[in-house]
């Protein structure tokens, strides 16, 4: 079946892998560093999952007397010391999908991540073979649809669509000119995908028809 893309641009977390409780870890390391009281858990992140470290800082320590540029210096730092590390769990069909779709897509990345979390991610898991291009937030400051028209520009990319877990997926693939493809096993829901799929196994078999 001939497909409508040539490329593929892939969010990270809630699509291709779980690390929430490593960056739980990350967070409550930089509390203890920060001296403060407050325990970071796997449920509090899943609430901001998707947003930008700094709009997570000022939901998890909304009232709390801290130094924001310290402490997210402390994170910057933190994140690629103990993610290559600590790392996180591929989900199913994600280890064997991948190679296959890059044999007929160009695979990219754009996440709203630190700024090393996209290497760190393909690094832990081996699949940097397979990505030509990665961006996040965290090397730009910009909006996660800017992040994906600078990929879709810089990689000369024709027809792109982006796989994404979260309805601020979708808004931002849109908001790019692009399609958006959801997963539903991911931390969000979606009510405007062109392509939704329940597993990686069935949107990998779908797009290598």
């Amino acid at each position: 079946m001939s497909q409508p893309y040539d490329s593929l641009i892939f969010d990270m977390d809630g699509t291709l892998w779980d690390a929430v409780d490593s960056y739980a870890e990350i967070w409550n390391v930089t509390s203890r560093e920060n001296s403060v009281d407050r325990v970071v858990t796997r449920d509090d992140l899943l609430r901001y999952m998707g947003r930008p470290l700094r709009e997570i800082f000022n939901e998890l320590f909304r009232g709390i007397d801290v130094d924001a540029e310290k402490y997210l210096e402390g994170i910057a730092r933190n994140d690629p010391k103990m993610m290559p590390v600590l790392g996180g769990h591929l989900y199913e069909g994600v280890k064997e999908g991948i190679p296959r779709l890059a044999r007929q897509y160009k695979l990219t990345m754009v996440s709203n991540c630190g700024a090393t979390g996209l290497r760190d991610f393909l690094a832990f898991t081996g699949l940097a073979p397979y990505f030509t291009d990665t961006l996040t937030n965290g090397e730009t400051g910009l909006d996660k649809d800017e992040n994906i028209r600078l990929v879709v520009k810089r990689n000369n990319l024709k027809s792109a669509a982006y796989v994404g877990d979260i309805q601020r997926d979708s808004d931002a693939a849109h908001a790019a000119g692009i399609d958006m493809i959801h997963v539903t096993y991911g931390f969000g829901s979606c009510n405007d995908a062109q392509l939704s799929f329940d597993s990686f196994t069935d949107l990998t078999d779908y797009l290598t028809k």
